[in-house]
Parts: structure tokens; sequence; C-alpha cells
């Protein structure tokens, strides 16, 4: 039970978000599988000697509800008094194991409601039992007290597994999951279909007990159609499975068949419920069979999940790639003076003195330190203009870029089948309404960041006396024209102007802080600039990469897949019932 519980949860845990080939498929084996254990595993191995439920299942106009009827001896199904929806399938049980069945301890998801015997030609009263659904529930079984069955085995007659109702087969294959063994109804000329097949090669798989009713068999043919079926049958691994042929007969006015038809069968269904230790034996080897299936399940869903992983980190890679080529054209455009053209260029020798000045310097660097002071005096410029500039240039860069990134990151994802499918809906290439507030925010937490950083190194009375004749806010810009200028990369008369910029900026910090002080700012200045763009991409990349965060870890997919072993172990190999051999 502790490890059947561990399975239920780390199945119900399991997540498959992502549209690659495979994926739907598996997480229908993986609703099914714990539906499974919640309407059949579970309360089994709570109960082995609870009554057997045997479902009634097959195609339309198979004949099911008829044989139920001639099973019981009089009309009880949809033909006769019960009158239930089809999604209102009927649970016959023997009056003394009325308490197995009207509690939840077997497909608990489903409604009880008693049914009454009645006159066949009106409704049947009914009124509810256990839980009430409420007005919109629709699944419910009828429970049908009838003391022509053996204690020990209910029957359940199922919806058609063809029906055209989704909802029907759906239930259908729900009940039939949670069956102990299965009575599989067909016809003469539709026993080979291929919907039958499919359960009856399942059925094979579980190894449970199956009758197979072959119905409507016109008199003269029965061997030949039997011995048909039968080779059918052993070659798709049920040679086990009884075979009961019923000829076609005229029906009564209660639209009965003739009376004994249904003996053999009503005699092999009482051998298997005469005693706790057949009816064990038999519920045993279904639950053999259908926790090795389980264990074939799991384990290809722990694989599903390796592959959910794998197409995970294919988008997460396209993202990581998009984004990381909008962070080095950021980082790029702040390193190697291309913030220096235009406007910053204009303000900074504006802030600095003139356009001449500037030039003058190219031939006469060495005698900056002692006109520093006369430069200063006029302050022709405010730093605010510089610093705004700086601000405006940096700011368009990392739209540009993070445009650039969403688009590309899209575009991967959407010639991608997992991606398209997370991306149904949405519109990522955007860039989000409110990234350039955040953006602009960053810039001027850095340039604020520069001001701290200014403060901390010119803590000393002589540093900051320097520091005063040019401003805080001064030797701040001069600070970012010295970080954006730093490598150089410009070609042409750029590299004269660029270089010559730096070099001014770079002489005005040395003349306050010293040479060792000014490449150490400098380096604390990208690096919190770095720092800065670099979460703020990653934050926009997050648009993307939340939509895999469904996606397990594989930690937690190996705790699924290292119940296998223990599961094959419960399974074990499976040991012949009685119900396998007949009565």
């Amino acid at each position: 039970m502790d490890l059947l519980g561990r399975l239920r949860a780390e199945l119900d845990a399991v997540r498959l978000p992502l549209g690659i080939d495979g994926a739907a498929g598996t997480e229908a084996v993986r609703r099914a599988a714990v539906g499974q254990l919640d309407d059949y595993v579970l309360p089994r191995y709570r109960s082995l000697d609870a009554p057997l439920l045997a479902v009634v299942g097959g195609s339309t106009g198979a004949g099911k509800s008829t044989l139920v009827n001639a099973l019981v001896g009089h009309p009880v199904t949809r033909a006769g008094a019960i009158r239930p929806t089809t999604r209102q399938p009927i649970l016959l049980h023997h009056p003394d194991d009325v308490e197995w069945f009207t509690t939840a301890r077997v497909l608990p998801g489903l409604s009880r409601t008693t049914g009454h015997r009645a006159d066949p030609n009106a409704p049947a009263p009914a009124d509810r039992a256990g839980v009430d659904p409420g007005p919109d529930a629709t699944d419910s079984l009828v429970m049908v007290a009838e003391p022509g069955l053996p204690s020990g085995l209910a029957l359940l007659d199922a919806p058609d597994i063809d029906s055209i109702a989704d909802e029907n087969r759906r239930l259908a294959a729900q009940l039939l999951s949670a069956a102990d063994l299965w009575i599989f109804v067909t016809t003469a000329n539709r026993y080979a279909d291929a919907v039958p097949w499919e359960l009856l090669l399942d059925a094979a798989a579980r190894d449970i007990t199956v009758a197979v009713v072959l119905d409507r068999v016109p008199a003269g043919v029965e061997d030949e159609v039997a011995a048909d079926l039968t080779a059918l049958l052993a070659r798709r691994g049920l040679a086990g499975a009884e075979l009961f042929v019923v000829t076609e007969s005229p029906l009564d006015a209660e639209g009965m068949l003739p009376a004994g038809t249904a003996a053999p069968l009503q005699q092999w269904l009482a051998a298997i419920a005469h005693d706790a230790g057949s009816r064990s034996a038999v519920a045993r080897r279904t639950l053999n069979g259908v926790v090795r299936q389980l264990a074939d399940k799991a384990e290809a869903i722990a694989q599903a999940e390796d592959d959910q992983r794998q197409a995970a980190a294919r988008l997460a890679g396209d993202v990581e790639s998009a984004y990381g080529q909008a962070r080095e054209g950021v980082l790029a455009a702040t390193h190697d003076g291309t913030l220096l053209r235009g406007e910053v260029l204009s303000r900074w020798q504006d802030f600095v003195g003139t356009g001449e000045f500037f030039r003058s310097l190219e031939s006469g660097i060495g005698r900056l330190r002692d006109r520093l002071t006369a430069f200063l005096t006029g302050r022709p410029a405010p730093p605010e203009e510089v610093e705004t500039a700086i601000e405006t240039g940096l700011h368009a860069v990392l739209v540009e870029q993070v445009a650039a990134a969403a688009e590309e990151s899209e575009e991967r994802w959407r010639q991608d089948a997992a991606g398209r499918g997370l991306l149904e809906g949405r519109d990522l290439s955007r860039v989000p309404e409110d990234f350039p507030d955040r953006a602009a925010a960053e810039i001027r937490g850095w340039q604020q960041d520069l001001i701290q950083l200014i403060e901390e190194e010119g803590a000393g009375k002589r540093t900051m006396a320097r520091i005063s004749a040019l401003g805080v806010s001064g030797v701040a810009v001069t600070l970012m024209i010295v970080s954006f200028a730093s490598t150089g990369g410009l070609l042409g008369i750029e590299v004269g102007i660029a270089g010559g910029t730096a070099v001014v900026a770079q002489k005005l910090l040395e003349s306050i802080f010293g040479e060792d002080a000014v490449r150490r700012l400098a380096r604390r200045s990208q690096q919190n600039l770095v720092q800065r763009v670099t979460d703020l991409l990653v934050q926009d990349a997050r648009r993307f990469t939340a939509l895999l965060d469904e996606v397990r870890e594989d930690e937690e997919t190996e705790q699924l897949r290292a119940l296998v072993p223990g599961l094959r172990r419960l399974g074990g190999s499976g040991t012949a019932g009685p119900g396998r051999t007949g009565a």
C-alpha cells in the first residue's frame, strides 16, 4: 500500500506541458493510470476479500443488456425496468453484498443511485444513496440488489466501447479498468472489429480473467465461427479466455432470451464466486497484471519527462542565446566608444570647456593638471546634461537589443513544436510596456552607484577638495566617460575624437584620485553596469523561460523511476486463477 500510494502521488505530480511527439498520448496514459489506482488497485488491495466486480462490455448493439437480463432471469437493464441514461451504468449485486458497493470503496468518483424493480413499461423510481453529487453530476452508478446473482460477484453493465459520445467511451474504459474480470460481448459479424480488439489486447497485457461471449451466431455455423474466434484469441495472447456462444434466437415479449441460453456463463461465474479463495485468486491475478502494467507505464512516463526536459533545455538555450547576444550588444556599445558619439560627445565637450580646448589637448595633454582649476572655473555646461545624454543613449541601446532578443526567441520557438504550443495565444516578440521604465530606472541606479563610489573613494579631505572643484556629479559623468571609452573600437576620425575624450576624462580623474584609484573606479563602474544590464535582460527573458517552469526537475522524475523495480516485484509473474480454465 505504501508503494502504491507513493506511485499515486508521483503520477499525480507528473507534468508534460510541452507539445512534443507522444506527449498527449503519454498524458492520457498517466491520467488513466491515476484513475485505475483510485478506482481499482488501491481499493482492491485494501479489501482482497471483497466481492468480485465483473464488467460486461462490448460494442454498440452487441447484446450486453440482453445478456445481463438473461443472467439474472428477468428484465433489469435499459431494455427493462430500470431505465438509466447511457452515462448511468447498472451495477447488479447480491443483497448481502450491498455495503461493498454503496460506499466509495470502488469507483469513488461516481455517485450512487439505488434502483428498484418496477413495471417494465414505466420508468423506475430511484432515490439517491450516499453523497448527493449535486445538480451538475452526470456520472453515476445505478445500484440494483439482485438475489439471482451469487454472493461475492457483482455485474456492471458498461456503456458501449465504441459509442459516438466521447464521455460514454471514456466511462466504458474507466469501468473496464476497474474490473476484476471481463465479460466481453461481441457478435458473429463484428468479432474481428478493431475497437474490441484494442481492449482485448489490453486484457491480455493485464492478464485479467476474460470471458468472451459470441452473440447472435446463426444456427448451424456455431462451431465454425467459434473455432475462428478461438484461433484469433490464441494468436493475441488470450488462449485461456473462456468462450461462450449464444445462438441467434427470437426474444420474448419482455425482450428476454430463451430460458437456459446463459446457463453455461452462469455456471462459470458461480464457480468463480463460490468461495473466498477462488475470488481472491482471480483478484490477485488481475492485480498482479495491473501492477506490472503500471510499472511499464511509470517507466514510460519517466522517459517522457526526460524528453520534456531535453525539449525545455533546447527552448531555454534558444532564449539564452538570443538574450546573450543582446547582452553582448549592450556591453559592446558601452565599451567600444559607440556611446561617445553625437549628443553625448557634444554635451561632454560643452561640460569640459570648448571644442577648441578639447582638440588642443591632443598636443598639450601634459599641461592639463596645471590648467585644470582655470578650466573648470567657468563651467560652461552643467554635468546633468552629459548625464542625461548618456542615459538617453544607453537606454536606446537597451530597448533596441531587448526587442531584437525577444523577436529572435519567439521566432526560434515557433519553429519548434514544443515552443509553438507554449506560445499559443501569446505574443512575446514585443518589448513589454514597462520595460523602458525599468531600463531607465536601472541606468539611473547605476549613475547613483557611481556617485556613491566616488564619495567612498574621496573620503579624505584633500581628495574631497579636488572633487568639490569639479562637483560630485561632474566627477561621476567623467567616470562614465572613462568607462565607455576604456577599450576603444571606433574607426577613422572617430578614433581621435573618442580617444581624446577618454584621455581628457582619464586625466581629470587621475588629477583627483591618482592613477591606481581611477583604474579601480573604472573597473567597479563597468562591473556594476554589467550586472545591472545582465539582471535586466534575465528578467525580460523570464517572459519565455517561465513557461518552462512546469517541466519537472530530474530529481523528481527519478523518484518516480525508483518505484519501478518495486512495482515489478509486487506484480510478480502472475498466478493462474480458477476463471482461466473454466468451471
